[in-house]
Order: C-alpha cells, then structure tokens, then sequence
C-alpha cells in the first residue's frame, strides 16, 4: 500500500540524478505517428522495440484491446489533436494477440462491481438512461476483425483528412512479430 511513497521517493531520487536527461526530446520528430494499442503490460516496452519506435518519434494510445469504441470518445479526440497539433501523419492501430478483451465476460465484471459496493440502483439508473454495460464492456471475438473495425472507425472519421493512411496490425506479445491486417497505403 505504499506503493506512492515508494514512487515519489524514487522520483526524488531520479531527479536529483539527472536520470531525465537521457529521455529528453521533442514533441516534433522526425517519425509522426500515433499508434493506438491495448494497456497490456507485456507490450510497454515490447511493442516501441518491435516497432523500431524510440522516444518522440510516436504518440501511443493505449486502450483496454486497442478498441476504439466511440468515434468522439477520448481516443479519437487524441489521434485528431495528433494529427493537427501534433503533426502527426499516419495512424497505426496495433492489436495483440491473447488480449483479455478477447475473453472478458460482462456478466462476471458487473458482478464484480456489485461485489465492490456497485448498487443494483446505480446499474438500473445506467440502464434506464440507454446505456447497455453488457455491450460497453463486452471486447471482441476475433483480434483481426476487432483491429479492422477500429481502423475503419479512425479511416472514416469525418475530421481525419483523407491522405492520413491508417494501418492495422496485430502483434504476439510473446515475440515481437507483427502480422499485417489492413495496409493503409493501399485502402
């Protein structure tokens, strides 16, 4: 439960070291990309490797299964700011596979929620208002389909210009390897 103290001390200590000054870079590299993938763990590290991306030349969204659910969710609104404030100028959704979006089952995560003190009046409030938790929460049956579906939503996006090309990827997070879904330069 310490865990905070124990960051703030070691930020303390990396300050005072000068450790920052390895990482410094600009906003503006020579690579401007923005790169939509999952919160899994494995790829924090994995995924810039396995991509040849070194710090600056990407901005990576990260988002439980790479999904992007609403085309003016947060995730839409930070590949726009990307692309006009940011310079960026191609689009990479990176999927992986053995994600936990693949087999998340709503049911047992609404029941967890009660279980952490979630009321059954505040679901039936969320429910009465339109809004489906069994479908918000649900990930996705197959990666490859699940990465096209995301690809189209950012492709499609009435304030993404037309000559941003928008890839999709899948990547084993066991390796490295990446497999190619959608070729943005193509489509």
């Amino acid at each position: 439960m310490d865990r905070l103290y124990d960051m703030l001390q070691f930020n303390s200590e990396f300050v005072e070291k000068k450790e920052f000054e390895k990482y410094r870079t600009s906003r503006f590299k020579d690579r401007k990309m923005v790169v939509i993938t999952c919160m899994d763990s494995r790829l924090t590290e994995l995924l810039p490797r396995a991509l040849n991306i070194k710090d600056g030349n990407s901005k990576i969204i990260k988002d439980a299964g790479a999904i992007v659910l609403h085309p003016f969710g947060s995730v839409m609104r930070s590949v726009i700011v990307a692309v006009y404030e940011l310079n960026a100028d191609e689009v990479f959704v990176v999927g992986h596979h053995d994600c936990g979006m693949s087999c998340i089952d709503p049911g047992k995560t609404i029941n967890k929620m009660k279980e952490n003190g979630i009321s059954s009046d505040t679901l039936d409030t969320l429910q009465s208002s339109g809004i489906n938790l069994e479908q918000w929460l649900h990930g996705f049956d197959s990666v490859e389909d699940s990465v096209k579906g995301s690809v189209q939503k950012v492709k499609n996006h009435p304030l993404l210009p037309k000559h941003i090309p928008v890839h999709g990827l899948v990547i084993d997070p066991e390796t490295g390897k990446l497999d190619l879904i959608v070729d943005g330069y193509k489509s």
